[in-house]
């Protein structure tokens, strides 16, 4: 079942599973040393499916500057290639409709993902750059309202 809580509305086993599984995919999976919880999280809108009692896939949401962003896109490695991505995007984009309508989208995304974001229109802006050791592309996506 699809969610989308605020932090404060997140219960203490939803917000261990969501670090969980990110820690897992972003810090272990990738071998990447970095910050993995950060100031964001608290203001952000967190996206998630629960299936099982687990947390299969996920996303956070929030406003930076006069953008509205969102990243820690995820599917759990044992759900993946079942669509469930495709899912995530469209609650994703359902909620900056509903909660941050008419702003630009603004992402920084993995290299290897270029073409699953431009599968939802979004646009690439620049070349390659570095972002917690991992290159990453800017992407844009016109204001959704």
């Amino acid at each position: 079942m699809w969610y989308s809580k605020k932090f404060s509305e997140l219960s203490t086993d939803e917000l261990f599973k969501i670090l969980y599984l990110r820690t897992k995919v972003f810090v272990v999976d990738q071998n990447r040393v970095y910050q993995e919880v950060d100031e964001h999280d608290p203001e952000a809108i967190h996206i998630f499916d629960l299936e099982n009692g687990q947390i299969v896939a996920y996303a956070r949401v929030f406003n930076q500057n006069d953008k509205v962003t969102f990243g820690r896109v995820l599917t759990s490695p044992d759900y993946r290639g079942q669509g469930l991505g495709n899912e995530l995007m469209q609650h994703i984009l359902n909620t900056i409709k509903k909660d941050f309508p008419k702003k630009e989208v603004e992402i920084d995304a993995q290299v290897q993902v270029e073409g699953f974001y431009q599968k939802f229109h979004f646009q690439t802006q620049g070349s390659a750059f570095l972002f917690n050791h991992t290159p990453h592309l800017k992407m844009t996506h016109e204001m959704i309202s």
